[in-house]
């Protein structure tokens, strides 16, 4: 399992968003293998450590540490893929923004986590969670929260993916909706950076900050706005083809591999549990367990599994530390991770980082 990959797409939002900055951007596209025939191609993806890694380039290059917010405003509804383009043809705000979060995995995955639309009425029921966790997230009845996952912990490398992600989305919703008023507040995750006073040139909302998740809260009334380019025939057209390649996607995919995608963004500072992952596979959690027997493993095989290949992937391909790295993979503490690396690899964790060649960008 790897930390997951993205759609050359957003490489394509990237080299926008440097060029607005005057920067000429080739000798870092050289740097990742990305030549125009991988950009031009609809199949082409790219790791997300590659990503965060050109992105940090990017950043330091142009000197901008706001790169993601321009980004932002650089996106269009093309840059979200067959998404995007369900959301530019649909009857109104709360249909864009459902197509948005639900096929948002034809352009990418990430082992952390996948975005979601709720209207807040229905939020508490569809999350499984009670009303006081509804009222943390400081929405109104009927308002629309659409939600990035978190990607803590947060440092030079992934700032940049939300602050692109909740402005590119907040750029989209003003492009469909032909107004500027749509939406209440942008809340982000992670502590204001040295950079929020820049926050207020890209969003004309609410900013804040030290939330429990990130995400764009959407006025109530604003859910029912119009989108400019409505189409119901192109709709139903692009949606048959958008199902048709997610049920690709889902049936490619092993039982045990299903299991192993939803245990990673519960793999955040605890062990997910047989029965959370049930929960979250609405299934029993006795038919995961014989499920998994009937391809010749175990819950726990899965679970051992799973936390092994992340974490492989997060000491080779991240610069997080071994505690964050512990800490993401639900240990007791990093030294009862060093030890499971060690029995998983034959080398401890510090010693597999730095005997690795420094060859990331071919990944």
């Amino acid at each position: 399992m790897k930390l997951g990959d993205i759609s050359v797409l957003y490489i394509e939002i990237v080299i926008k968003a440097m060029r607005h900055l005057g920067e000429n951007v080739d000798d870092i596209l050289a740097k990742y293998s990305l030549d125009h025939t991988a950009l031009a191609s609809p199949d082409a993806r790219v790791t997300i450590p590659k990503f965060m890694r050109l992105g940090h380039d990017c950043i330091k290059k142009s000197n901008t540490p706001w790169l993601g917010l321009i980004m932002g405003e650089m996106t269009s509804v093309t840059n979200l893929g067959v998404a995007g383009l369900l959301a530019f043809s649909s009857k109104d705000l709360k249909q864009a923004c459902e197509q948005i979060s639900t096929y948002e995995l034809l352009n990418k995955y990430n082992s952390r986590g996948q975005s979601y639309f709720y209207v807040s009425h229905s939020f508490g029921m569809e999350m499984g969670k009670s009303r006081e966790l509804c009222l943390e997230y400081d929405v109104e009845d009927g308002q629309g929260l659409l939600m990035f996952y978190s990607i803590n912990p947060y440092n030079e490398y992934n700032h940049f993916v939300v602050d692109s992600m909740l402005s590119g989305w907040h750029k989209v919703i003003k492009t469909l909706s032909g107004r500027e008023d749509a939406i209440d507040k942008v809340c982000f995750e992670f502590p204001a950076p040295a950079y929020a006073d820049k926050y207020s040139e890209f969003f004309n909302c609410e900013v804040k900050f030290n939330q429990p998740n990130n995400y764009l809260v959407i006025k109530a009334e604003a859910l029912d706005w119009p989108c400019l380019n409505c189409s119901a025939p192109t709709f139903e057209l692009l949606r048959r083809g958008a199902e048709a390649d997610l049920e690709k996607v889902r049936l490619g995919l092993s039982f045990h591999e299903k299991v192993s995608r939803v245990i990673g963004p519960l793999l955040d500072g605890t062990t997910p549990t047989l029965e959370q992952v049930s929960e979250q596979l609405n299934m029993a959690p006795w038919t995961v367990r014989r499920k998994l027997v009937d391809e010749g493993g175990s819950f726990q095989q899965t679970l051992n599994d799973t936390r092994r290949t992340l974490s492989i992937s997060y000491v080779r391909d991240t610069a997080l530390t071994l505690g964050e790295i512990a800490y993401l993979l639900g240990f007791g503490s990093p030294t009862a991770f060093q030890r499971a690396f060690k029995r998983w690899t034959g080398e401890a964790p510090g010693r597999f980082r730095t005997a690795k060649p420094e060859k990331r960008a071919d990944r």
